[in-house]
Formats: C-alpha cells, structure tokens, sequence
C-alpha cells in the first residue's frame, strides 16, 4: 500500500489492568496464549498492505520493544519496509507524552522527506481483524481529511467508557464527545451508539493542521476542533464495511475440509480490553467449538514472536477440554476446561483449571483448583491450593479480586508457599 503510513499508540500504562500491567505496558500484555495484544494490530497493518509502520512506546515499554524485535523483524527498509519502535524522547521541550495527539505531534518529524499522503493512528491495545485498505478506499472516495473507524453499540456500554460519534446520513461526522455520561444514540435506532474505535485516517495536511496547538488528545480535543475547520470528517461504519472471507480447517470423519467463517461473528470483532473485566471476557470469546473471535483462519494471520518450544503433551490422564493449549505445555494428570493456556504451563496430578487464562511458565501442582482466575508468568499455585472459590482468602493470599469475582495472580507469585 503505497504512500501510506501507520502510527501505532502503543505507550498507555493499563491502570485498570494492574496487576498485569505493573512490569509491562497494556499493548504488551499476553493474549490468547501465545499473542500479545499489539499482535493483532501488527497484523492488521501487515496483512493490509501497510509496511512502513511506527511503534509509539512510553511506559515500561523493555518486553514490548524486545517482542517486537524478536518476533516482528519481517521488515527490509533498503525496500521501503519496516517496523521500528520509537519510544518518548522528550523531543518538544520538557514534556512527555501527555495523550496520544501530543504523542503524534512529538514524532511529526517521522513524515519528514516520506512521499507520504495518508497516515493511519492505530491503537495497539485493541483486539480485532480489521482490511486497513477497504477503510482507505473509503476515505479516498470520500475525500476526506479524517475518517474515523466507528462501531455500534450499546448505549449503556459506550457509557463513560467510549467516545460517541454523531453523524448525517451519509455518515459526515458533526459531532464529537468522549466518553459521555449519556451519550447520544444513532438516529432511528435509540438502543445504539455510534462509537469510536480509536483508529483514524488523516490527510497529511489534515493532520498538520490539526496537531498545531496544544492538544493532548484526539478524542477530547483534536476530533472537536477538526470538526469545526475545513476538512470534512467522515466515520467508517466497521460492521458495515468490513470484510474478510477467511477459511479454517475442519476435521471431520477423517475429512479435512475448508468452512467460511461467519463475518458476523468474526471480521466485524472488536473489543477494548481496558479493564481486567473485558479482558477476560474478550479471552473467553476464544475457546469453545464455535469461538465468537476465531484464530484458526488461513487467510487473515495473527503473527507472533514464536519460542522454540517441544510440543505440549499430555500424560497420566491428563486432559484439556473446550481449551487452547500453546506449545511446551504439560498437562500430567491434571484437567484443564475452558480455559487458555500459554507456553510452558505445566498441570500436575489431579489439580484443576476451570474457565481461566494461565500465562507463560505457570506450574499448578497436584490437587490445586483455580476457577475464573488469570495467573500472570512464572508463578507457582502451590498443592492443594484453591483460587477462586473464596474471594476474602484470595485476597488475603496477594491476588486481586475484581467486583466480578475475577481473581488475578500477580506476576512470579508462588500461592500457598
């Protein structure tokens, strides 16, 4: 995709993810095993067409700047490729990054001698499929100085949460507000929301303009002032819009054979993990026969830093169950339902794991039970210990409890020691 660049805001500390966010930024966090969360935007860009991409980074940025040189180095910039991660720099005065508008106006030199005519700002903290290139398209025919990817939902989930959007007929956006206590519904349907997805597609000139002043952010102060001037801003309904016709591989009766996945229900996925809430649920829409986010297609890849790992065995009785189980994973007599396991995991004899997400390197030993829990790398869940069936003791043991009952290991913990 020619004279088109990515900016990725990768730099956000996750207040609300801690503990998982207290050694790594929130785009760092493990995902769906073996992924972290920026994978997914990395992947969008790449299997877009987009090869010159830049990687905002500010807060405990070391694990995402090492992931991305590990697993990311795919670019050749004699060619034109690359993938380079830029961390703060303090490049305009005293200042760090203050919110992402400042954060892109900081590194507006990177435009500098690029035969560049449309930048993309991506957020590297959401998780979704996404063609960069049918938006582009949209955004070329429209003429617009900024286009903003926008998806439905519910009034009561924009709510405080997510910036709102509000448009004509033809989708030209009027009016901005984020994260409004009540926030405005689509026309004609009272029910939804027309919200922000943190991606933005701008002129270059556009975005020159709208990044003089002292703005911090694009959703409280950029969008608003945009609106206002000269360029027209129009929103790229994403349900609406999007398409990936992908294929898995299904087994059947000896059988391979090749199944369109449901755009319904796949290419129109988008979630803000934000909270340790959303988290898990958006991990949860993972396992199951028929995963409302599917991983397994041909066409759309996920790509990652790969260990050179043996492959997981399972021994003694072991056995996992509606689950995804990563490379280098022993499963030695344990039971494992519904739940996502990373490389390294090791199950012992008659422990337990129900509907949880277990990171890298995690060891559960015999007669351990851990339900509804995210246990973050390198910890050890002790024998005969059980998380998530008391909430008090769980607390009184290091973890975190949400309101919803999610209980969260801090990182090389050892429970019950």
């Amino acid at each position: 995709m020619n004279r088109v660049l990515a900016l990725i805001m990768a730099g956000g500390m996750g207040e609300r993810l801690k503990p998982l966010t207290i050694e790594r930024s929130k785009a760092a966090v493990p995902f769906g095993g073996k992924f972290r969360i920026i994978d997914f935007t990395l992947s969008n860009c790449v299997n877009s067409g987009i090869r010159q991409i830049y990687v905002l980074t500010q807060y405990r940025s070391g694990s995402l700047h090492q992931h991305i040189q590990e697993g990311w180095g795919i670019s050749s910039s004699g060619l034109g490729d690359y993938i380079y991660s830029v961390p703060a720099q303090q490049k305009m005065g005293s200042d760090w990054y203050r919110g992402t508008a400042d954060a892109v106006r900081q590194n507006l030199d990177l435009l500098r001698g690029k035969d560049v005519d449309h930048v993309f700002i991506l957020a590297g903290d959401h998780v979704y499929k996404m063609d960069y290139s049918q938006m582009l398209d949209y955004h070329k025919k429209r003429n617009a100085g900024l286009t903003i990817g926008a998806i439905r939902v519910r009034k009561e989930e924009a709510s405080g949460r997510l910036g709102v959007l509000s448009t004509d007929s033809d989708y030209k956006v009027f009016g901005f507000e984020e994260k409004p206590d009540q926030p405005k519904t689509i026309v004609g349907d009272p029910e939804y929301c027309l919200a922000s997805m943190g991606i933005y597609i701008f002129k270059v000139e556009a975005l020159r303009d709208a990044l003089q002043g002292t703005e911090a952010d694009f959703g409280n102060e950029v969008i608003p002032y945009i609106t206002s001037k000269e360029h027209d801003v129009f929103a790229y309904d994403y349900e609406k819009e999007n398409s990936i016709e992908d294929y898995v591989i299904e087994v059947s009766d000896g059988q391979r054979r090749k199944m369109l996945v449901s755009r319904a229900r796949d290419s129109s996925y988008w979630r803000d993990i934000g909270t340790i809430e959303s988290y898990y649920d958006a991990s949860m829409d993972l396992v199951g026969v028929d995963p409302i986010f599917n991983l397994y297609g041909e066409k759309w890849l996920i790509r990652n830093f790969q260990k050179p790992l043996p492959p997981s065995k399972f021994v003694l009785g072991g056995r996992a169950m509606d689950s995804m189980v990563s490379d280098g994973c022993i499963i030695s007599g344990g039971r494992v339902w519904h739940s996502i396991l990373s490389p390294g995991v090791i199950v012992e004899r008659d422990a337990v794991v129900e509907k949880s997400i277990v990171f890298d390197d995690v060891i559960i030993e015999p007669h351990a039970r851990v339900r509804r829990v995210i246990i973050d790398k390198q910890c050890r869940i002790c024998s005969g210990v059980s998380l998530g069936y008391d909430m008090e003791a769980d607390k009184n043991m290091g973890c975190r409890v949400t309101d919803t009952g999610i209980v969260v290991v801090p990182r090389g913990a050892v429970i019950g020691g």
